[in-house]
């Protein structure tokens, strides 16, 4: 662009430029104008099922730590915050002898565990609701149904997969990819012609249930050709060269699932649960 003179710039310029590029889109040029594809308010909405029960983990995670370290303090390692009988278990600590909680901390552990037994029932709330929601009759219920199908696609795989990624159209591999941010950067200029790793720009839930899948995929699917691929290519290579290669599985088997989806294509080698 010219510097060296001011440009004119008016409402009627813009709306002209505007026009040139929504035509050039409809001759079919490729990149010219990104389209942005909104999804339905249904559509979002359906997200925050899964994304609250999400939050919910992570807080339950941390009232589990907050219980362990507080019996930690008084030298107890083996008290279990998610067991059934962790309040008699609790009962038991505060009148052991020898090892018995002071009483202003059996206080304080007890009212975590009002926090936790609360988060738990809102889990389990959550997941009836995510397994009704998964038996009804739409679009979306019957694509969760064709995926907890395969061997290591459990409910919530499935529910997450097809809420955040397959409900949209995709017309080719590279375009799930780039959703996803799986996708290559590639850095080529002159003679300087190296990959930058994954582009990480799309949707990072997505993303980072896809790569907890590949490793799940590699345990439960040891017959696919996807994890055939994967043992070749890593073998008894360990740390960075191993991560890598789950990236990549993670975005082969993405593409396979929606294949999968799309035509009824069976990733070659996979297998169905009983």
């Amino acid at each position: 662009m010219n510097r060296r003179a001011r440009r004119s710039k008016t409402d009627r310029i813009d709306v002209q430029g505007l026009l040139r590029a929504l035509m050039a889109h409809l001759r079919g040029e490729p990149k010219v104008v990104s389209v942005v594809r909104v999804p339905s308010v249904e559509a979002e909405d359906a997200r925050r099922l899964h994304r609250e029960r999400h939050r919910l983990v992570g807080e339950r995670v941390q009232h589990v730590n907050r219980i362990k370290g507080l019996c930690a303090l008084q030298g107890i390692y083996d008290y279990e915050p998610l067991r059934g009988d962790r309040r008699e278990r609790l009962a038991e600590l505060c009148t052991a002898d020898g090892r018995a909680l002071p009483p202003r901390l059996a206080a304080e552990i007890g009212r975590e565990l009002q926090r936790l037994e609360l988060v738990l029932s809102m889990i389990a709330e959550l997941e009836a609701e995510r397994d009704a929601i998964a038996a009804e009759a739409h679009p979306n219920a019957a694509k969760i149904q064709q995926l907890r199908r395969l061997k290591a696609i459990g409910t919530e795989f499935a529910t997450v997969l097809t809420n955040e990624v397959f409900y949209r159209r995709f017309d080719n591999r590279r375009q799930i990819a780039a959703y996803v941010g799986l996708d290559a950067s590639p850095f080529r200029s002159g003679r300087m012609n190296h990959d930058q790793g994954i582009a990480k720009a799309g949707n990072s839930k997505a993303r980072t249930t896809m790569i907890e899948l590949a490793w799940i995929w590699l345990r439960h699917q040891p017959d696919s050709i996807l994890s055939r691929w994967f043992r070749d290519r890593v073998r008894d290579l360990r740390g960075r060269p191993r991560r890598i290669a789950i990236v990549a599985l993670a975005r082969k088997l993405l593409v396979a699932l929606w294949h999968y989806l799309e035509t009824g294509l069976v990733p070659e080698g996979a297998a169905f649960k009983a």
